[in-house]
C-alpha cells in the first residue's frame, strides 16, 4: 500500500542521501570514535567495527528506512499503520515511540555538548587556546563546565539553530542546511586529516589505525566495536524512520544504505586521521577518553604552528557534525507535533525545541549545582544517557528488526526492497531475521551487565 507524507518528500536521492549522512555522522564519529579505537587497540578495533557496521548496522538501516517510507508518517504512526496492514497489534507502535522519546532525550544532553563546540570556537578564534598548558587546558574546561549560565547560554544557541533549520521544512531547511554543512564537514574533514598527517606523526597514526594487532582483541573490545557501529549510524532513534517517509519510491534503499554508512565510517577513519597524528606527535595519550577532543588536543592546538587557525576550523568542524546530526533528532518529535497536534510546522520545531531545552538544564546543572545530586549512583546526565545509549537504543533496534524479520510478511518486504536482485534479498532478510536480532541481544545484555 503505497501512502503519501503530509510533511512533505525529499526533492532528490542526493539530498535524502545528504541529510541521512548528516543524521549519522555527529559527534560520535568525530569525538566517540576515536577514544574508542584508542582504548580498544586502534587497528583491530577498527577492523571489528567495519565488520559491525556492515554486518550488522546496514541491515539495521534498511529495515528502518523501509518501514519509515512504507508508514509515510512520523515514527509511531508508521509503525502503527504497518502493522495494521499486516494484520498485527497496532501495539508496535510503541517501538516507534521509543525511538521519538530516545530522540527527544537524546537531543536534551546532546545540544549541552553541542553548545561546548561553539564555545571552543570562538575560544579558539580568539586565541584562547594560544601557548595553553595541560593544566590550564583542564582548568579552561572545568571552568566551563562550573559556569552554569553560560553553559546555559551556549545550550540554547545551539538549540536555537536546531529549531529554526527543521522549522523551514524538508526542503527549505533539513535539505537547504545538509547541502551546505555536509560538503563544508566533508571539505573540513580532508583539509585537516592532509595537514595533520603532513606535519604531524603520520606514519604512526596509519599505522595505528590500519595495521591491526588482534592479540588485543578480547570479548569487551568485540562488544564496543559492536556497540559503537549500531549507534554510530543513528538507529532506533527514529531518525531513520523519519527520513524514509520523506523518501521517494523509486530510491534503492539497501544501495543508499551502503552509501551512507560508507560516508559515516569514511568520516570516522579521516577524524582518526585529523587526531591521532596530532596526538602522537606530541606525546598525547591515545585512549584519553572523552576528555580527548575538549583537554586533551587543545594542548596540542596551543603549541603548534598555526593552531589558531586549525584549532578553531577542527571545533567548527565538530559544531557542522552535531547541527547535521541535531535537526534529525529533532525531526521525529516535530513530525509527530504536526500530525497529532495539528501544529504547523514553525509551531511544532519551537514547542518541542522549548521541551527538549528545559529538559536539557537537568545535564546542564549536572556538571555544576547539581554534581552531587545522583539516582543510581549516577548524575541526570549520566543516567539520561546510560538510559538512551545502554537501554532505549540496542531495545528499540532489536524490537524493530524483529517486526520486521518474524511480523511483516517476507512477500511484503520483497516488495518494498523491489531494487535488489533474489539473492541479495535473501541474504538481507537471512540478516534481518537472525544475525541481527542476536547481535543486538549481545549489546542489550553486555550493558546492562548480564556479562
Amino acid at each position: 500500500m503505497q501512502r503519501t507524507s503530509q510533511h512533505g518528500n525529499w526533492s532528490s536521492r542526493a539530498a535524502f542521501i545528504l541529510a541521512a549522512v548528516g543524521s549519522a555522522v555527529g559527534l560520535g564519529n568525530i569525538w566517540k570514535f576515536p577514544y574508542e579505537a584508542g582504548q580498544g587497540g586502534g587497528a583491530a578495533f577498527v577492523a571489528i567495527y567495519l565488520l559491525c557496521v556492515f554486518g550488522v548496522g546496514v541491515p539495521v538501516m534498511i529495515a528502518e528506512l523501509s518501514l519509515g517510507r512504507r508508514g509515510r508518517g512520523s515514527p509511531p504512526k508508521s509503525l502503527e499503520l504497518v502493522a495494521t496492514d499486516e494484520g498485527r497489534s497496532k501495539a508496535w507502535s510503541g517501538v516507534g515511540w521509543i525511538g521519538t522519546i530516545g530522540a527527544f532525550l537524546v537531543l536534551s544532553f546532546y545540544s549541552v555538548i553541542g553548545g561546548w563546540t561553539l564555545y571552543y570556537v570562538l575560544t579558539s578564534a580568539m586565541g584562547g587556546l594560544e601557548n595553553i598548558t595541560a593544566d590550564a587546558s583542564g582548568a579552561l574546561f572545568n571552568g566551563f563546565l562550573a559556569d552554569s549560565m553560560g553553559l546555559i547560554g551556549w545550550h540554547l544557541a545551539f538549540m536555537a539553530i536546531t529549531i529554526f533549520i527543521v522549522a523551514r521544512g524538508i526542503q527549505g531547511g533539513l535539505e537547504k542546511a545538509v547541502t551546505f554543512l555536509m560538503p563544508a564537514l566533508f571539505v573540513l574533514l580532508v583539509g585537516l586529516a592532509i595537514y595533520s598527517v603532513t606535519t604531524g606523526d603520520g606514519a604512526a597514526a596509519i599505522k595505528f589505525l590500519f595495521a591491526p594487532d588482534f592479540s588485543k582483541v578480547n570479548a569487551d573490545v568485540v562488544l564496543q566495536a559492536l556497540g559503537q557501529a549500531f549507534f554510530s549510524l543513528s538507529l532506533a532513534l527514529g531518525t531513520m524512520l523519519a527520513y524514509g517517509a520523506y523518501l521517494p519510491e523509486d530510491v534503492s534503499i539497501p544501495k543508499s544504505s551502503f552509501i551512507i554508512a560508507g560516508a559515516d565510517t569514511g568520516v570516522a577513519l579521516l577524524a582518526g586521521l585529523v587526531i591521532f597524528p596530532i596526538v602522537f606527535a606530541y606525546g598525547l595519550e591515545a585512549g584519553a577518553g572523552p576528555g580527548l577532543i575538549f583537554v586533551t588536543l587543545p594542548i596540542a592546538f596551543g603549541q603548534m604552528v598555526g593552531g589558531q587557525i586549525v584549532g578553531t576550523l577542527f571545533f567548527l568542524l565538530l559544531a557542522i557534525a552535531a547541527v547535521t546530526s541535531s535537526i534529525s533528532l529533532l525531526e521525529p518529535v516535530v513530525s509527530w507535533l504536526e500530525e497529532h497536534r495539528g501544529f504547523k510546522r514553525p509551531v511544532a520545531a519551537i514547542t518541542a525545541g522549548g521541551a527538549i531545552f528545559t529538559v536539557g538544564l537537568g545535564t546542564v546543572f549536572s556538571f555544576n549545582h547539581w554534581a552531587e545530586v545522583k539516582f543510581f549512583g549516577r548524575t541526570v546526565f549520566d543516567n539520561l544517557d546510560f538510559l538512551t545509549n545502554n537501554i532505549m537504543m540496542p531495545l528499540g533496534g532489536l524490537l524493530m528488526v524483529v517486526f520486521v524479520g518474524w511480523f511483516v510478511s517476507r512477500k511484503s518486504m520483497r516488495s518494498e526492497l523491489h531494487t535488489i536482485n533474489d539473492d541479495q534479498f535473501n541474504i538481507w532478510y537471512m540478516m534481518a531475521r537472525y544475525v541481527c536480532p542476536i547481535a543486538l541481544i549481545i549489546i542489550f545484555l553486555s550493558v546492562i551487565g548480564v556479562f
